[in-house]
């Protein structure tokens, strides 16, 4: 939910707004297939927290989402906006044509995702932790599948015309993944 909200509050505002759409639908479409795939189906086997079996059980009647579960998707969802908005006009405004623009908030969107998958792992303790750095067998399979095909949906010549991308610079990669380290200490602290 929180991943979706962002992409959904982004195509929103630009639209609201009147602005040029940072992602076009196709890489919609790409960053959904992408990360729920090879991202969002890690989280199924992922082993639960070590201290579950010291915690209540929930109750029965209880919704699942709950005021904090409701604060954490608009925050993150808020979040996911903001990055996506603040790469978007830093890249526009130094000039960038909007095809690499474009790549840039589309890997953006999909670092992010693999940051927050590794901060939602565990709700009740940090991700800052050797385990929680390193992740599963699962987790690390879901990361590096997700990163390869962001490999070859960006550098593909194939790629780039069917999706409109362009091979982004050591650089700006460096920002990209700067901003995906942020949202995960942003949102463990």
């Amino acid at each position: 939910l929180p991943t979706n909200g962002g992409e959904s509050l982004v195509i929103i505002a630009a639209i609201l707004f009147g602005a040029v759409l940072p992602v076009s639908p196709v890489q919609i479409l790409w960053i959904n297939m992408v990360t729920a795939v090879a991202l969002g189906l890690t989280l199924a086997l992922e082993p639960a927290e070590a201290t579950v079996m010291q915690r209540r059980p929930r109750c029965a009647g209880t919704s699942l989402l709950d005021t904090e579960m409701v604060w954490r998707v608009i925050l993150v969802s808020v979040l996911f906006a903001a990055g996506v908005f603040g790469l978007f006009f830093w890249s526009s405004g130094r000039g960038d044509e909007l095809a690499y623009t474009r790549t840039l908030v589309v890997n953006l969107i999909v670092v992010m995702e693999i940051f927050y998958l590794f901060s939602v792992r565990y709700l009740h303790l940090t991700s800052l932790t050797w385990t929680g750095v390193v992740g599963t067998p699962a987790v690390l399979i879901g990361v590096s599948l997700t990163v390869l095909l962001q490999f070859v949906f960006t550098y593909a010549p194939f790629m780039q015309i069917v999706f409109e991308t362009r091979p982004v610079a050591f650089g700006d990669g460096a920002v990209v993944i700067g901003i995906g380290v942020a949202l995960l200490l942003f949102l463990e602290v």
